[in-house]
């Protein structure tokens, strides 16, 4: 969900090392992680996957986002079971607001956790039509609900192709085990 840089998961599903730096979180003394990890909790990391929740009919992103298409263009996304699982307990959410307009594999958010600070990337481009209200007051639903309450901003995307440039579960599966 960062690009560029390694955090908990990301485009390269890094997750951090031991030390501390970075930006620090709100709420919470000392800094938050951003780095890369022993091999060791890769390959541990990796193996959550095969048990990690990942429904048939959603999209994916390979930076751990899903896609429930509504209709053709109105989209719901989310964070995926193995993000929220690599993330830890989520005590901040911050998301687009309604009427922004997002692109496809762009920052658009953030969620904070006990373990770091990492970015929401938007699934496909378009215009946010709702957030999650929900998550203001009860962030930890992401944790507890990723694919049901847990989700987080809806978007109506730019033509019906945005949903072409996504993984299905068997590629999100295959892209998340490397």
């Amino acid at each position: 969900m960062v690009g560029g840089r390694a955090t908990v998961y990301g485009r390269d599903n890094q997750l951090p090392d031991s030390t501390n730096h970075g930006r620090t979180a709100r709420g919470h003394t000392g800094e938050t992680r951003r780095g890369t990890a022993p091999a060791a909790q890769i390959q541990q990391r990796s193996n959550a996957v095969a048990t990690a929740d990942i429904p048939e009919d959603l999209n994916y992103t390979a930076e751990h986002e899903w896609v429930r298409a509504d209709t053709e263009t109105m989209l719901r996304v989310g964070i995926t079971d193995f993000a929220q699982d690599a993330l830890g307990d989520i005590v901040f959410v911050t998301l687009p607001q309604p009427g922004a307009e997002i692109q496809a594999g762009e920052p658009c958010g953030e969620l904070e956790s006990t373990k770091s600070v990492s970015d929401v990337y938007a699934p496909v481009s378009g215009t946010v039509t709702a957030v999650n209200g929900a998550l203001d007051a009860n962030p930890e639903l992401v944790n507890s609900d990723p694919y049901g309450e847990g989700w987080m901003f809806e978007v109506e995307a730019s033509g019906p192709e945005a949903l072409d440039a996504l993984l299905d579960a068997a590629g999100y599966r295959a892209v998340s085990e490397k």
